[in-house]
């Protein structure tokens, strides 16, 4: 049964999104071609792929961002980290994104490695000099030219200079692990819209205040673009654990108790597809730009999510989970 929300056409449907990582097997990569195709037949806006501290998984992510680009209309938006990675590492690889095709990123400072080494920045500090950097990559990469003036016989003029089409960033709604309080995650915010930003996406939350009392608090200090909502619809507690672990973001206790004495894996689905359904219902009736989800290369929890809230475009209304 579909979430009552405002109705939408072809015209304003809302905006969709996704993340995906790349593979580390080859089983895993031909199960996320699969997933791919079933994630574009919604058409996205734009589909992200993670990038691993200090380039760990480089060459599998320019394979995947290549993939998207090459067979299927949507956008592919490429993750870049300041971790582990000089300006001059950074600016190569930019040049190596734009050099195919790949024109989003998104920019961010990065996280400590799993294994527990410390946290090794380099010469870039914050995901705003990234930001900085991404432009100026592109501008030397498109040096200045001139253009005709219409209209003035001889006449010319500077021709401008294209931008990479989203700069996007990250957004931290209940704060990041290093955050010293909520008027720094606000700061950051405005660091990055100031050197270019044209998008943030959020950490992913469990209650819609959360995000809905971080965009207000953004708007009153000044941050003017898009905050969209990045949900993960993950069906297992053990799961939900694990990410609360990585991101010090909490499932609700009531969540994971459900999930905990639910038997069967569809009681499990049925469990979460609600919850963040109902939540995702709860930040767009709210007025969100958009809606961000985070897919651990599964289509069938956020397709479901969306066949939920009735945002499925109709030639995407098939067996969601075949091939799942």
């Amino acid at each position: 049964m579909a979430i009552e929300l405002p109705p939408t056409d072809g015209a304003t449907r809302l905006p969709v999104s996704f993340e995906l990582y790349p593979p580390r097997t080859d089983a895993a990569a031909i199960a996320l071609g699969r997933t791919i195709d079933r994630l574009t037949e919604v058409d996205p806006a734009f589909i992200s792929v993670t990038f691993g501290a200090g380039g760990s998984t480089r060459d599998r992510s320019l394979t995947v961002l290549s993939y998207i680009l090459e067979n299927t209309s949507v956008q592919p938006m490429a993750h870049l980290t300041c971790v582990g990675s000089s300006a001059v590492e950074a600016n190569r690889l930019v040049r190596q994104f734009l050099d195919a095709g790949i024109t989003s990123f998104l920019a961010l400072r990065g996280d400590p490695p799993l294994d527990g080494t410390p946290l090794t920045v380099g010469d870039l500090q914050s995901a705003a000099e990234l930001v900085q950097l991404i432009h100026r990559v592109q501008q030397e990469r498109e040096p200045f030219g001139q253009e005709a003036v219409r209209g003035t016989p001889g006449g010319t003029r500077l021709r401008a200079r294209p931008r990479p089409e989203r700069v996007a960033v990250a957004a931290f709604p209940n704060g990041h692990a290093t955050s010293r309080g909520p008027q720094q995650e606000i700061d950051a915010l405005l660091a990055k819209q100031a050197s270019g930003a044209n998008l943030a996406i959020t950490q992913l939350f469990y209650r819609a205040d959360d995000y809905l009392a971080f965009v207000e608090r953004a708007r009153a200090g000044g941050v003017s673009i898009d905050i969209l909502p990045g949900i993960m619809p993950a069906a297992s507690a053990p799961r939900l654990r694990r990410i609360a672990q990585l991101t010090e973001e909490d499932a609700p206790d009531e969540l994971l108790i459900a999930l905990e004495i639910e038997p069967t894996e569809e009681g499990r689905s049925e469990i979460a597809t609600t919850f963040f359904s109902e939540l995702a219902a709860e930040v767009i009736a709210a007025g969100a730009p958009g809606l961000h989800l985070y897919t651990h290369n599964k289509h069938t929890p956020v397709l479901e999510v969306l066949e939920r809230l009735d945002r499925l475009p109709r030639a995407a209304h098939g067996p969601i989970k075949e091939n799942a």
